[in-house]
């Protein structure tokens, strides 16, 4: 059952910063809550169940990130990438804020039409789709999709001729967490003939998009995409088309989304007038900061002899890796600074940002090597077998990429809070 949805606030810029430092006490004592009474009940349950590990979710942090959204970009609507986090409750909540979604695959276009998302408010933003996925589209009626080849024209022109259509073209951040133009976008040199291939196809170009890679860093590459895309707009008008929706895609993240967001209203107002629609699709600005993620220490390794003397530190094996819902590590490049659990609430240790004197590198449960989570973690109290260990923003790229390599579950418990109900505890 998703929390009740707390109504939106209007935030006067001389209490903002006051209001966020509020809304971060409320968030930690929310989890640190949670964690108490969610570990009090599993230790009740069976051995297996009281090593899983288990998020907590605090969807009213979805909510500040909307509004803050709102403030900074008011004239570009949000269509999340339900491939970051597709928790159906999150889903849900992102649904009664009023964002659209930004769809890769027949599945997630079942997950968020079974939630009665309108279709016209999807963007099928896979370039590349299978013929099969087409027709699934046109049959439940999600016509606004990308392309960014001729085949994809064939294919769309074969199965979904009435689809509206948005030309994906290059564009990369090359200090981004991940490149993503290496597989998709056309050139700007190919785009008038995509154009021209399209009006022989009598297809509908609606529009143009461009993803500048996840966790974004420079505002330069947005401003050289959105100066492209206005180039693009030109040609598909010249040949008769009518172009009339901007996809700036995502790229988003907590650490710089102010800066981001300045510059690129200000590259947007520069270059395309106020009637055309402007649509982004963030997944982890929405998603990373509102779910925290409890593991247990499974076993531990002092080292001895050699490696001792050459200063390696101690490891630590947890009930979760990069195999579960640490893939964010590879994919996203996150560094792990995990916090040892207290039932005080009072943190033993952080990462290497505490000069504690105990140190360990955290390692999955599987059998392979590469399911290492931190290569160095410092806490202030020695880690025993049995330990809690907790990751906060583990809500983008976690509980979507979970496998069960080595037969490990790859599931894990949310239990989901609110933290507005704290705000008469402040």
């Amino acid at each position: 059952m998703v929390p009740f949805l707390p109504p939106a606030m209007t935030i006067c810029d001389s209490d903002e910063a006051q209001m966020d430092a509020n809304h971060q006490s409320r968030h930690n004592k929310a989890v640190n809550l949670s964690i108490d009474r969610y570990i009090e009940r599993v230790s009740k349950r069976t051995i297996e169940g009281e090593t899983k590990s288990f998020f907590i979710a605090d969807l009213t942090q979805v909510t500040r990130q909307h509004m803050r959204w709102m403030r900074n970009l008011p004239t570009v609507r949000p269509y999340y990438a339900v491939k970051c986090n597709s928790d159906l409750a999150l889903l849900r909540w992102l649904a009664s804020l009023g964002t659209g979604f930004d769809c890769a695959s027949t599945q997630e276009l079942s997950l968020v039409l079974d939630l009665n998302v309108d279709p016209a408010n999807i963007i099928f933003a896979n370039p590349v789709k299978a013929p099969a996925a087409l027709l699934f589209a046109r049959e439940v009626g999600a016509a606004r999709m990308t392309f960014d080849n001729l085949d994809e024209l064939d294919k769309i022109a074969s199965s979904f001729p009435e689809a509206q259509l948005l030309l994906r073209i290059y564009a990369s951040d090359d200090g981004a967490l991940v490149s993503l133009g290496e597989k998709f976008g056309a050139q700007l040199d190919t785009t008038e003939q995509l154009i021209a291939r399209a009006w022989e196809l009598r297809l509908n170009v609606v529009g143009v998009s461009f993803h500048v890679g996840t966790g974004a860093k420079s505002s330069g590459s947005f401003r050289k995409a959105i100066q492209d895309a206005g180039v693009v707009f030109n040609r598909a008008e010249a040949i008769g088309f009518q172009p009339s929706i901007l996809d700036i895609g995502g790229g988003f993240q907590d650490s710089n989304f102010e800066y981001m967001a300045s510059a690129i209203r200000e590259f947007i107002a520069a270059h395309f007038p106020p009637n055309v629609t402007i649509i982004a699709e963030p997944g982890r600005y929405f998603a990373r900061s509102a779910y925290t993620l409890v593991s247990q220490v499974i076993g531990r390794r002092h080292q001895m002899g050699s490696v001792a003397d050459e200063g390696l530190p101690d490891m630590l094996y947890q009930n979760d890796g990069v195999y579960g819902n640490f893939m964010n590590v590879v994919m996203e490049k996150e560094r792990m600074v995990p916090q040892l659990y207290s039932t005080s609430r009072k943190p033993e240790g952080q990462g290497e940002e505490c000069k504690g004197k105990y140190r360990y590198s955290i390692w999955g449960p599987t059998c392979d090597s590469i399911d290492c989570v931190a290569r160095e973690a410092t806490f202030d109290s020695e880690v025993q077998v049995g330990d809690r260990l907790v990751y906060h923003d583990m809500g983008a790229y976690t509980i979507t990429t979970a496998t069960r390599f080595n037969g490990f579950s790859g599931s894990s418990d949310i239990v989901y809070v609110n933290s507005e109900a704290l705000s008469g505890q402040n």
